[in-house]
């Protein structure tokens, strides 16, 4: 694992090893979707892995889609994202916040005006949400009028400038894992016959639009864009063209020079290979569930720049440390993955 521990520009910033910690839902932001106490705690904990990449966090009302996630478009979101980054830059970590809509993966009982979710077309995913009633299915959207459109991406624009007034580093856009960006690209989910819908230009419009106008915004070496190809998360269905639809996507984005691209990785080799061909940045990869012995395979291939750890880190607050002295690992408790206090959150002991 030599390769890990050589340090690396990532737009602005210098980190010290290739190792990044991955977004991952934590679900204990107050019901305002302020970051609650511990989050600076919790984060702060993380920092010698360099890089935070936070949970997602939504751009707007609209943007919400579980329970007790947090936003970062009002002023106690501002001042509560502050203290997690002085914490984080205090520890020596640097912060990037994930700004997540997740369009029609949501419900009106856990948001805070209660409306109909939002997607590019009004079709519902066959999905249940969390609420605090219990589960219920995930009801028709909406779909997103023009006007929408526009002031959705002003809503990205917006909340990246809020996140580098609360101190953040950067921001990462949640292009992924079904949520609203994913939406439009797939086929089952945008069936607009405007220019947001059909072609492989169209569907990936609102994506490209919404990265440069963050990339305007904060400057595109404080500007990420996450992806996960050929995952069918949130019932999407990208359809026959999904890998041209990615390579169009990743030759646009590329042209904006954004300081890193994060990839979901779903398995497929070649795809991957591909997307390090076209991509002319920082590549971030996370592989789930890959043997720890296999960490290092994509930066020693290179095929991946960062490698993106979720499950370890949330477990592991020392991660970095343990994974040097090849120390033994905490193991993750799922039954407090989501929502609760500071068990299975900041609780973690460390090695020492």
């Amino acid at each position: 694992m030599t390769k890990l521990w050589n340090t690396i520009k990532v737009g602005n910033v210098i980190l010290q090893h290739r190792l990044a910690l991955a977004p991952m839902t934590r679900s204990r932001a107050l019901h305002d979707g302020t970051p609650g106490e511990l989050s600076a705690l919790y984060y702060a904990q993380r920092a010698s892995l360099g890089l935070l990449i936070s949970e997602g966090t939504q751009p707007s009302e609209d943007g919400q889609g579980y329970l007790y996630t947090p936003g970062i478009y009002t002023a106690a979101h501002i001042a509560g994202w502050k203290k997690i980054a002085d914490e984080v830059h205090q520890a020596g970590g640097y912060l990037v916040i994930q700004l997540m809509h997740v369009g029609r993966m949501s419900h009106s009982e856990n948001t805070p005006h209660h409306r109909q979710p939002v997607a590019p077309s009004a079709i519902a995913p066959k999905a249940q949400m969390f609420t605090a009633t219990g589960m219920q299915d995930i009801p028709v959207p909406r779909e997103l009028s023009l006007e929408d459109v526009k002031a959705t991406v002003e809503d990205f624009r917006k909340a990246a400038a809020a996140a580098i007034q609360a101190g953040a580093d950067g921001v990462e856009i949640h292009g992924a894992n079904g949520y609203l960006i994913h939406q439009f690209i797939s086929e089952n989910a945008n069936v607009r016959t405007d220019q947001y819908g059909g072609s492989i230009e169209n569907r990936t419009r609102f994506a490209i639009e919404v990265a440069t106008a963050v990339a305007e915004e904060i400057g595109a070496e404080r500007t990420g864009f996450r992806i996960s190809p050929g995952v069918p998360l949130g019932d999407l269905v990208e359809g026959n063209k999904g890998p041209e639809v990615y390579k169009y996507l990743i030759s646009e984005l590329a042209k904006l020079n954004l300081a890193y691209l994060h990839v979901l990785h779903s398995g497929n080799e070649e795809t991957l290979r591909e997307i390090r061909s076209a991509w002319p940045t920082v590549l971030m990869v996370n592989r789930p569930s890959r043997p720890l012995e296999e960490l290092s395979r994509d930066v020693d291939a290179g095929v991946a720049d960062i490698v993106s750890v979720g499950t370890w880190a949330l477990a592991n607050p020392d991660f970095v440390e343990r994974l040097k002295a090849g120390g033994p690992l905490n193991e993750a408790d799922p039954s407090t993955f989501y929502g609760g206090d500071q068990r299975g959150y900041t609780d973690y002991p460390a090695m020492n």
